[in-house]
């Protein structure tokens, strides 16, 4: 009889399933919780448009993972090279200014692709082509495409969403 009682409470609990729908052609990322939006934000996926091809700089499509979350309670404009913090680095959201590097800013959110031969596998690896949702320098070009690859977000919208996630949690990238 106690074991069907916690069958039934386990039954009725709501689950809160976290995932990720990103759309491309909206420049937006929506955060599910539960099959409901409760979260949405501007991004920027890559100025090359989207594919998986090794060194294309373009942002894959499909179904992925969160593999891992780099930069817990690092400073807002924390630069990573190599996934490890060096330094503040300046942060324009209304300055139209031009950084030469891909800087990655504040938080790593590192995906892994769930497709094979699509975005996981030999020649096509989000993991290893380090595709990342990750904090730009360049707010200001938020909600077009600039990116070299990766899912670009606003530092304080990075450092947000990176709170709410735990890890493994579904990724799917739609070019509508």
């Amino acid at each position: 009889m106690k074991n069907k009682f916690f069958l039934i409470i386990l039954i009725m609990m709501p689950l809160s399933s976290k995932e990720i729908q990103i759309s491309i052609s909206k420049q937006e990322l929506y955060l599910f919780e539960s099959g409901q939006i409760t979260k949405t934000y501007k991004i920027s996926s890559s100025k090359y448009g989207e594919g998986s091809k090794v060194n294309s700089f373009k942002t894959p499509l499909g179904k992925h993972e969160i593999k891992k979350l780099i930069g817990e309670n690092e400073q807002i404009g924390m630069r990573f090279i190599g996934r490890v913090p060096t330094e503040i680095y300046p942060i324009y959201d209304s300055e139209k200014i031009y950084v030469s590097d891909d800087v990655v800013q504040s938080r790593i959110i590192w995906l892994a692709g769930m497709e094979e031969g699509t975005n996981k596998g030999l020649g096509v690896d989000s993991f290893e082509r380090y595709i990342y949702i990750h904090g730009t320098p360049e707010e200001w070009l938020l909600g077009k495409k600039a990116s070299k690859g990766c899912i670009r977000m606003a530092n304080s919208d990075v450092i947000e969403l990176f709170g709410f996630l735990k890890g493994g949690e579904t990724v799917h990238i739609n070019k509508y």
